[in-house]
């Protein structure tokens, strides 16, 4: 089907090509992945100086920790003499430094060779130069956020532009007071799907009556086929006879005291390119951060955060994780159920996307533009 002959309600979707290509996936961690901000980790993984999380940001891994002064650092995993990956576990501490497995050179937190052996023989290498090389880094939302472009873009223009599009302000967003919130539950999830699809799926709302019926039963307005992020500035509000964003709509836990008036009893929803989606209500906030490994398989990590007086009261949230546990497992089944046709010639030059889907276009214009279609 060629997209001239769509009838106006219709638009194209991407071609297949851009779900199982080896090659665009490689070009689009090297211009999207490893040129944007990237929401790699949370701060508070990283509770004093030592301890450390390593991160696959595009092809890169990066090594992130919290130094002696403890301001986050970033850093290529790579050793600057041969090479050799300096840390192969995903997270651990160290007492003062970083050492090499291999040939035992030595980095203390800030990144600077501190020891190697005959280094004293070597007196005219720079310990500041051939230390591990930095990446950008920037806190926000409670995350550590890593860009490995040599000049960063913007995260004014860029990150908190997202949230300006999606909500119309930043002060919105600020409402939740996000980075103060706890941790209550982390899952992680092997999605075997491109990156692309879960965003597509993620944006949309036309196949929540099909497979979400928990959470139609919630949020009643997203039978009809139009999610939050149709609408600028929108909340989905709650049900009638809904207490609060939990499986069964039962009593969720303690309000979040800053939100506004407006934001109570309202679910919303933020994409901030490229792989990160925040999810508000008036009691927690859902966090996913995805790290696309391969063509078709993306890691997952949702994060719910609720205030911190509700975690360390142990108050039962399993109620409140089950709803959107189930809508990912959901989601993302129906993206592993649509990966494999990705391939099939039927889908070489894509699909459609129907009028409550036109606003996933935009993020396919945004794609093509980062590939230099």
């Amino acid at each position: 089907m060629s997209t001239t002959s769509l009838p106006p309600s219709l638009i194209a979707t991407l071609p297949g090509e851009h779900y199982t290509d080896p090659q665009v996936f490689a070009l689009e961690q090297k211009r999207i992945f490893e040129s944007m901000w990237f929401c790699a980790v949370r701060a508070a993984d990283l509770p004093k100086p030592g301890a450390f999380r390593t991160v696959q940001v595009g092809t890169e891994s990066i090594l992130i920790t919290r130094a002696r002064d403890n301001s986050i650092r970033a850093f290529y995993n790579v050793c600057r003499h041969r090479g050799a990956r300096i840390c192969t576990e995903d997270s651990g501490e160290v007492k003062r430094a970083f050492q090499c497995p291999y040939h035992a050179w030595t980095y203390d937190l800030e990144g600077k060779l501190i020891a190697a052996p005959n280094l004293t023989k070597m007196p005219d290498l720079d310990r500041v130069e051939y230390g591990l090389v930095n990446v950008a880094v920037r806190e926000w939302l409670g995350y550590v956020w890593v860009c490995l472009a040599d000049e960063p873009p913007s995260f004014e223009d860029t990150v908190l532009g997202e949230v300006r599009t999606r909500l119309g302000d930043v002060a919105s967003l600020d409402n939740y007071d996000v980075a103060n919130l706890a941790l209550g539950r982390r899952i992680v999830y092997d999605v075997k799907a491109n990156w692309k699809l879960i965003v597509e799926n993620f944006m949309e709302c036309y196949h929540c009556a099909t497979i979400h019926p928990e959470l139609t039963e919630v949020l009643p307005e997203f039978a009809d086929g139009y999610a939050a992020q149709y609408y600028v500035g929108h909340g989905a509000l709650f049900g009638e006879d809904i207490q609060g964003f939990t499986v069964d709509g039962s009593e969720g836990l303690d309000r979040i005291p800053t939100i506004s008036e407006d934001q109570d009893r309202r679910y919303y929803a933020i994409t901030i390119k490229p792989q990160v989606f925040v999810n508000m209500v008036p009691d927690h906030v859902i966090i996913h951060r995805m790290f696309p490994l391969a063509v078709d398989r993306t890691v997952v990590e949702c994060d719910w955060l609720y205030l911190p007086e509700v975690v360390a009261s142990d108050k039962d949230i399993s109620r409140s994780v089950e709803l959107f546990h189930r809508v990912n497992e959901q989601d993302f089944d129906a993206c592993e159920r649509t990966q494999p046709s990705m391939s099939s010639r039927t889908y070489a030059k894509g699909g459609v996307l129907v009028p409550s889907e036109h606003h996933i276009g935009l993020f396919h214009d945004w794609v093509r533009g980062k590939l230099g279609e």
